[in-house]
């Protein structure tokens, strides 16, 4: 790599790493504000208590992260997973064994996101309208699977994995907490080290140039979508375990968290801009402000503040320097106030001439 590229790398770099540095300031804040609001705050049940109501949220943050730095969205990732919940308990109920469910439940999963990759690759229709859409389908297609049904006697072998420590973690981490941890150094390595994590990036800053510098732009975003609903069909999966429940309006509403915490990890709306690290810290932000909330007797009806703001929060953060740059301009104007009267702003047409046009 050439000396003269250098510079250039650093200067693409040094937001994000602005915005990670404050992240981790912001963590490490929420920790003391938590611990001296809570005592129980910090101890290790409330932790893994934690790890344990936010693990699937942030399992489907990782695929969300690469679609939208791609320069796409996905909105349907809750109702996948709601999708998957359902299947798997009108399957387990029919008495299918339990692999099959699991083969049968990620096949559905790898489908559900090929016909958002499709339709908006091949058919060129824009993501937020077809994910918006197929939201409400697969969400339609889990309440038609279990109707009013609620489906709670899976076996014990298998709910245990959804509240349970991992072994040797001494009753600290989650399974879910694990896999989120594996899932975002995979996730990490592809996207950061890779010719196609790199592609990636080249797509959402210019799907256009990515196409003419050779990257297979459609097929890249095709297998993005497909991760995504295969990584949210086992986020159903973990999801049906922990509450030993499978109900048609599992997960609903949780693609909004799911954004929201994308957007705080510095990703930016727009493509091209985000990484792996980021979202990690955003999840513990996420959770910690959460569970603070729940240690305080905050209202929890009133817990989508919380969201709003934090999404509110990231948007308005990654564009602050546009925002006051604008209001830099906006209030010198305002402060001389009108023109004079008969003052013109430009040229008046002469007398018995028409102005042009």
């Amino acid at each position: 790599m050439s000396s003269e590229s250098m510079p250039a790398i650093g200067d693409r770099l040094r937001p994000v790493l602005r915005w990670e540095a404050g992240l981790a300031l912001v963590v490490v804040i929420i920790g003391i504000v938590g611990a001296s609001a809570s005592p129980q705050f910090l101890t290790g049940n409330n932790l893994f208590n934690v790890g344990l109501s936010n693990g699937e949220i942030a399992i489907m943050t990782l695929p969300m992260t690469l679609i939208i730095i791609a320069g796409e969205i996905d909105l349907s990732v809750a109702s996948i997973l709601g999708m998957s919940s359902a299947l798997l308990g009108v399957l387990w109920a029919r008495h299918w064994p339990m692999i099959a469910i699991f083969v049968l439940i990620a096949a559905v999963g790898l489908a559900a996101g090929a016909v958002n990759g499709l339709l908006v690759t091949r058919l060129g229709l824009p993501s937020l309208a077809v994910t918006i859409g197929t939201l409400a389908l697969y969400r339609g297609i889990a309440t038609i699977l279990l109707g009013p049904r609620t489906i709670a006697d899976f076996p014990a072998t298998y709910t245990n994995v959804g509240v349970n420590a991992v072994p040797f973690t001494g009753n600290d981490v989650t399974y879910s907490t694990a896999a989120f941890a594996v899932l975002a150094l995979i996730f990490g390595v592809i996207l950061h080290a890779t010719p196609f994590g790199r592609s990636v990036y080249a797509m959402g800053a210019s799907a256009e140039a990515a196409q003419f510098a050779g990257i297979r732009v459609k097929r890249i975003k095709t297998i993005l979508f497909m991760v995504s609903g295969l990584v949210c069909a086992l986020a159903g999966v973990l999801w049906t375990f922990r509450l030993d429940t499978a109900v048609q309006d599992n997960g609903l509403g949780l693609e909004l968290d799911v954004v929201a915490i994308v957007l705080l990890a510095g990703v930016s709306i727009f493509g091209g801009k985000g990484s792996i690290a980021g979202v990690v810290l955003a999840v513990l932000a996420f959770a910690g402000i959460q569970n603070a909330l729940l240690l305080t007797n905050f209202n929890q009806e009133a817990a989508g503040i919380v969201t709003g703001g934090l999404l509110l929060l990231s948007v308005f953060g990654r564009n602050a320097a546009a925002v006051s740059a604008r209001l830099r301009r906006w209030l010198p104007s305002r402060a001389a106030g009108p023109p004079p009267d008969g003052a013109a702003a430009g040229p008046q047409p002469e007398a018995g001439r028409r102005p042009p046009g």
